[in-house]
């Protein structure tokens, strides 16, 4: 009997210690490098609205330690979460490819607009994805616009891609492209940094208008165990109106 009491403890005990060690008590996260007021880079971390959304989350969720990290590009980022080395990755769009490697929280915590710039002066009228056919596009490396847009592109419109949003504006201010594709707040406020909004125009119809998700890395040990938290917490964001605050919080910490 005392042998079974004893392996009962045991094993009790050795339940208890292999929870104790899946629990999640730290998180990777990072984003976008250069998509203010939505993320940036800054001092090796990402800043910005939704690197402070996911930490309060994380925080009320008893996360012990959140680590905000930059991996050098949006590509680069993504690639983090496919092979595990971030757990969280935010302000992204949902596509067929990202599923793959990705769980996304639900539901999306942001809309964004996605603009056509042009150069100023120049004279492209845009009411329909069709009127790009035969113009030369270029937008950021890494970058998805959803299944929809993404389809059409590969196969109806010449883009290329660009190694950061700075080249993706100096490919079109140098007549290599006709019109640039970006995010319309990161792209008023790149341009507005490089302080060549006098040289460009943004379109008055966008693109495209997209969801913007927080997703977890299929490799995270913590998906399981946040990914209820998370959704509660976006949820509870969005009617408080706090990603609002964190958006105006954002631009005003961008342009210190």
């Amino acid at each position: 009997m005392n042998k079974f009491i004893s392996l009962v403890i045991c094993l009790f005990l050795t339940f208890n210690i292999t929870q104790a060690a899946e629990r999640c008590d730290a998180l990777v996260i990072t984003g976008h490098p250069s998509y203010p007021p939505v993320a940036w880079g800054s001092d090796g971390k990402i800043l910005g609205a939704s690197s402070e959304l996911v930490i309060k989350i994380a925080k009320e969720l008893k996360v012990e330690k959140v680590s905000s990290v930059n991996f050098g590009s949006w590509g680069e980022a993504q690639e983090a979460i496919k092979d595990g080395r971030a757990d969280i990755i935010f302000g992204i769009y949902k596509d067929h490819a990202r599923l793959a490697y990705m769980d996304y929280i639900e539901p999306a915590y942001m809309i964004d607009p996605v603009s056509i710039v042009i150069r100023k002066g120049e004279n492209i009228k845009f009411s329909q994805w069709a009127d790009l056919k035969g113009l030369k596009g270029v937008t950021n490396l890494g970058e998805s616009y959803g299944n929809e847009f993404d389809s059409y592109m590969r196969k109806n419109l010449i883009v290329t891609r660009a190694k950061g949003v700075e080249q993706a504006f100096a490919q079109l201010l140098s007549n290599q492209s006709d019109y640039l594709i970006i995010g319309t707040y990161p792209g008023m406020m790149e341009a507005s940094k490089l302080k060549i909004l006098s040289k460009i125009s943004f379109l008055p119809k966008n693109i495209l208008t997209a969801d913007m998700y927080i997703a977890f890395s299929k490799k995270s040990k913590c998906y399981a165990e946040l990914k209820s938290g998370f959704s509660a917490g976006i949820q509870k964001a969005i009617a408080s109106g706090e990603v609002k605050e964190l958006v105006d919080i954002a631009n005003k910490q961008f342009y210190q």
